[in-house]
């Protein structure tokens, strides 16, 4: 046998999880099940929600108070899973403690919070990274390797479609009003175009417009439908189209996606709608947003953020979560969202958003 004599560099990791809901449960599991992670502390403002996450997760301990997660001597990491409109203080105490971060997305729902966390985490030294799953879906993690080799050669551009239940958006707008179809869904699409696209290339300008009457009458000032558009730099141009109004009974237990990318020398085309996994039952299938709502017919795999089958985690969040696991224990590349490129995403979608309410074209000068 041959040695390097170079030693192999693993660093054992203290976990703590924010947020006791359905994200901070999958997190908090996987982090588990980590080889790396030697002590995980998980907390939540319901603290018989903590009490059953540590559990289940079977971790040393838990709280109702965030900062004692945070500031635990013996916590190196800190994944933030609580509400969306919740994240700033508790990834802002993570940086401040020098404590590498992963935040769910999006970064913050607000450019002057957006800035805040991403400039802090830069003066500090922190690594902040924002959990854009999307990109470790398979398909699209392959289908940008291609890109970036240049398969299809200068993008042109494209187009991004979504579908999801009423009964799924209703349950996110009561955990956050804020969290709209375009702030917190089309943002997973734009964050996927802009990283195919690559760093120098930027977006200069939002049109939108949309129509819906569904959320409203639940006193949700939301749209049911939204359609926009962004010009880059380089003149390519991407439709991201939403419409998280379909009838509770559709099939679909999570994100319905179409996605097409055209270059001028290639083309790439995702066929994200899960109807080639069909399960039809009488006992019926659980949705893991609304758990008492029972689907007789069922698109399997459409969870978005995965499946659990006995006892492990297959799908987006859990490749997501090792990566960044190894990536904090090894060093190993990590290809999970930057803050600075979390803060071009929110200011796009807050861009939509504008162009969406006032009809008009909204430029994205000195993103």
């Amino acid at each position: 046998m041959i040695l390097s004599g170079k030693e192999f560099k693993k660093r054992q990791l203290g976990v703590a999880v924010v947020g006791s809901g359905r994200m901070g449960s999958h997190r908090a599991r996987l982090a588990s099940l980590h080889p790396a992670v030697n002590y995980l502390v998980v907390g939540d403002i319901n603290e018989d929600q903590a009490k059953k996450l540590a559990e289940i997760s079977k971790a040393n301990g838990y709280s109702t108070d965030n900062m004692e997660l945070i500031n635990d001597p013996r916590v190196d990491v800190v994944i933030v899973s609580t509400p969306e409109d919740e994240h700033r203080e508790s990834v802002e105490a993570a940086i401040i403690a020098g404590k590498s971060v992963l935040v769910e997305k999006p970064l913050a729902l607000t450019i002057t919070d957006g800035d805040r966390l991403s400039k802090l985490a830069e003066e500090k030294g922190v690594d902040l990274r924002i959990g854009y799953s999307q990109r470790f879906l398979q398909k699209y993690f392959v289908a940008h390797d291609e890109i970036s080799n240049g398969k299809i050669g200068p993008i042109l551009g494209g187009m991004t479609r979504v579908y999801n239940t009423r009964t799924n958006m209703l349950e996110i707008l009561k955990r956050c009003p804020e969290a709209t179809p375009i702030l917190d869904i089309i943002t997973y699409n734009v964050d996927y175009i802009g990283w195919c696209l690559g760093p120098d290339v930027s977006p200069v300008e939002v049109q939108a417009m949309g129509h819906g009457t569904i959320f409203r009458d639940q006193g949700f000032d939301v749209d049911d439908i939204s359609l926009t558009m962004v010009k880059y730099s380089t003149g390519a141009v991407f439709s991201f189209d939403i419409c998280y109004a379909l009838p509770g009974g559709f099939p679909t237990t999570g994100q319905s996606v179409r996605l097409e990318v055209m270059g001028r020398d290639g083309v790439i085309l995702i066929d994200d709608d899960h109807r080639d996994q069909i399960m039809y039952s009488e006992h019926g299938y659980s949705n893991a947003y609304a758990p008492d709502q029972k689907l007789n017919l069922a698109f399997l795999g459409s969870r978005s953020s995965g499946e659990w089958a006995d006892g492990i985690m297959f799908g987006r969040i859990a490749d997501e979560t090792k990566e960044w696991l190894d990536s904090q224990s090894t060093g190993a590349k990590c290809h999970l969202t930057t803050a600075k490129e979390a803060r071009q995403t929110l200011a796009v979608t807050l861009a939509m958003a504008e162009a969406s309410e006032t009809g008009q074209p909204v430029p994205l000068a000195n993103i």
